[in-house]
């Protein structure tokens, strides 16, 4: 997939991820939000590991959907930088960006030219190369 162009590489992203991702979706606890959030992490094995949104009254304690795909990752024995793609997915008509704490989880665990990609229902999606997302990010390493 190097030879593609990054769109190219982002529609073949959705075609492989967005079911898994829809598919977790559907597990989101979402009482306070309503967005029903579903994400999928592939390894560069070509692994795929889904995540969703689980919401709590104490908002700080919320799980985004993008870093419980991460964590399940790192619990199936992925290593940071091991990891080249995450897709989020969004019921509905409208693409998100990845929050602040998801984009820093991100700059830690993706390999450098990892593609994060923001997609919904139909054909409309949003893509980005990891450092484009979080421009001076803080690293302890």
């Amino acid at each position: 997939m190097t030879d593609a162009s990054p769109v190219e590489q982002a529609e073949a992203l959705v075609e492989r991820l967005r079911p898994v991702a829809r598919q977790a979706s559907a597990q989101a606890w979402s009482p306070h939000s309503g967005y029903r959030v579903g994400a999928a992490v592939r390894a560069v094995s070509g692994a795929v590991f889904p995540g969703c949104n689980v919401e709590s009254d104490s908002y700080g304690l919320t799980q985004c959907a993008e870093r419980n795909a991460f964590a399940a990752a790192i619990v199936g024995g992925v290593r940071p930088g091991e990891m080249d793609a995450v897709l989020i997915y969004v019921p509905g008509p409208v693409t998100l960006p990845p929050c602040g704490g998801c984009r820093q989880w991100m700059v830690e665990l993706l390999a450098e030219a990892g593609r994060i990609v923001s997609c919904c229902d139909g054909d409309r999606f949003e893509t980005w190369v990891r450092d484009e997302l979080m421009a001076g990010a803080f690293r302890m390493r």
